[in-house]
């Protein structure tokens, strides 16, 4: 895991994978700026017809929230389902530089897939999220059970993502993985929390989704060499 961690941090220098992150980057703030931008227009349609038709500033300063608010609690959604898109071409860097006959046996998936897996996986952070939301609540009271258990069930869900990004590469159908493309469970949820935790830190989160995917590849594929 630690050298795991340690190759991906290095290859953040490599121009492939700095290309692919400026491109999760801007992709993922274009999407809040999108969101921003449809609040605005939805919330003037509202207080027209409300009938107050001087809101215009109210629906920029509300719209301007709701995009900083959508930022902070929805980035891991967005990021994670962005870095689907890009994610063949990061594994594709990560494995040509250490594992080269991996990349050469490696059949691309296409963005089409990437975007089929990033959908998928906004819809179980959504959903495991919301069925979780009660023991969010219920946590409250203890001050410290709610960011553990968010953090725990955000482990789950990003080590089966990333993990998925890089088998997708190797396998015909990558939601029914044989066990040699399956990293153990807690190997992938210690994955998944260390992605969770860099998502949660400001500026370290837009590195922590290419981190995250480079990461898998190596264990992934460390996996295998034993």
């Amino acid at each position: 895991m630690i050298q795991a961690f340690t190759r991906s941090l290095a290859q953040l220098t490599d121009p492939t994978i700095l290309a692919i992150l400026l491109k999760v980057v801007l992709l993922t703030i274009l999407l809040f700026i999108l969101g921003g931008v449809a609040a605005y227009f939805g919330l003037v349609w509202l207080f027209a017809w409300l009938g107050w038709t001087d809101g215009g500033f109210a629906a920029a300063a509300a719209a301007a929230i709701i995009a900083i608010l959508t930022g902070v609690l929805l980035f891991r959604i967005a990021a994670i389902f962005v870095l689907n898109i890009f994610s063949d071409d990061i594994v594709d860097a990560v494995e040509r530089r250490y594992y080269p006959e991996r990349a050469e046996a490696a059949k691309p998936p296409g963005y089409a897939i990437g975007v089929k897996m990033g959908l998928a996986s906004a819809g179980r952070a959504i959903g495991y999220n919301l069925l979780a939301s009660p023991l969010y609540v219920l946590l409250l009271v203890t001050g410290i059970g709610v960011p553990i258990a968010f953090f725990a069930v955000n482990a789950i869900l990003l080590g089966r993502d990333l993990q998925d990004m890089v088998a997708a590469r190797h396998v015909t159908d990558y939601r029914n993985l044989s066990v040699e493309w399956r990293l153990p469970k807690i190997q992938r949820f210690l994955l998944g929390l260390i992605a969770a935790l860099l998502l949660a830190v400001p500026f370290v989160n837009f590195l922590a989704p290419v981190l995250g995917a480079a990461m898998a590849t190596h264990l992934l594929h460390g996996k295998k060499e034993k």
